[in-house]
């Protein structure tokens, strides 16, 4: 049950915002162990000098190509499945949508299942699916 917001630049057509938020539903679905019809997502596009971002740090060079996701988990997941996740998500967008390993950004937070309320008013409680 990830919720996903995703920030990037501006300057985007429609058609290359579905592809991006196809592939990162398919990497979630492939590496995060996903429902494939759980999908969440907010796709922010920020006019320049809205995204900050160093450029060398910890990474890089990053470009204006740069995109954050960050992703609300409601359980997390091992340590391999975040690495093949972040991996797999970065080799596609670079050879879907062109976009550099360098300008790819994940930031994973994770919570309860309690502080999740899908609809009506009630608390999420995965015995009730």
């Amino acid at each position: 049950m990830p919720f996903t917001r995703i920030m990037l630049r501006e300057g985007r057509t429609e058609a290359w915002l579905q592809r991006l938020s196809t592939l990162l539903q398919q990497q979630l679905v492939e590496r995060f162990s996903v429902p494939p019809g759980d999908c969440f997502q907010m796709i922010e596009c920020c006019p320049p000098g809205r995204l900050i971002a160093d450029r060398d740090y910890l990474g890089g060079p990053r470009s204006e190509q740069f995109i954050l996701f960050t992703i609300t988990a409601g359980r997390s997941r091992s340590r391999q499945q975040k690495q093949a996740f972040y991996h797999h998500l970065a080799q596609a967008l670079h050879r879907e949508l062109g976009i550099t390993p360098q300008d790819v950004m994940v930031i994973i937070t994770c919570n309860q299942a309690e502080e999740w309320s899908f609809s009506h008013g009630q608390m999420y409680n995965p015995e009730d699916v």
